[in-house]
């Protein structure tokens, strides 16, 4: 028996220093059946930056029209520029049967469960904050003040746990094991009852 199984949303989200961009990378890699979603944004592209690989470059006026039409999963203005990921792509995919992964903010993750409630919502943990505290040390961008800050806010966003479907840790070094639990997660909702039960039910009532 064949089931049409519709594509999964993921999102990814975590900590700024949890390496959730790291996983995501190596979970495409490993996977090139999954589709990562491409954000718009309102910002200049940069050099080497590509329309619809890496963004999505949107006017202001557009972007701004594009609200008005509830035309993205999520927004966010970030200083004088908009990003956001737009809802035609994701959704095209996820009718094809083809998964799609958002690496999100949090704020995010919360606006895209609530227009698709069926968005699976993952989170990343650091091993502990002492790690996460060494990894941002580590870029030699902030001061001991910033750092604080920093950690106050990531145990504030971990908190926020209770409104995903699942956590990893990532451990350092150990990014592909975090992938692979991200492949074990997948596979679990591919076989999820109770998000087929009613095409399962069907079908087996045509043989009657």
């Amino acid at each position: 028996m064949v089931i049409n199984k519709k594509g999964l949303l993921l999102v990814v989200s975590g900590p700024s220093g949890a390496g959730k961009g790291t996983i995501c990378k190596v979970l495409m890699n490993r996977n090139k059946d999954l589709k990562l979603s491409v954000s718009a944004t309102t910002r200049q592209a940069r050099t080497g930056e590509v329309e619809g690989v890496n963004y999505f470059f949107l006017t202001h006026e557009k972007f701004n029209d594009m609200i008005s039409k509830n035309e993205f999963l999520e927004y966010a203005q970030t200083y004088s520029n908009f990003y956001g990921t737009p809802k035609g792509p994701v959704m095209e995919c996820l009718e094809k049967g083809q998964d799609v992964v958002l690496e999100i903010e949090m704020q995010g993750a919360r606006q895209v469960k609530q227009i698709y409630p069926d968005a699976i919502l993952i989170f990343v943990l650091p091993p502990t904050l002492s790690e996460l505290q060494s990894r941002l040390s580590s870029r030699g961008t902030e001061t001991e003040e910033q750092m604080q800050e920093r950690l106050s806010c990531a145990f504030e966003e971990i908190k926020q746990i209770k409104d995903y479907n699942y956590f990893i840790f990532n451990e350092t070094n150990r990014e592909v094991e975090a992938a692979i639990e991200i492949e074990n997660i997948i596979s679990a909702e591919k076989n999820k009852a109770t998000r087929y039960e009613d095409e399962i039910i069907r079908k087996f009532k045509e043989e009657l």
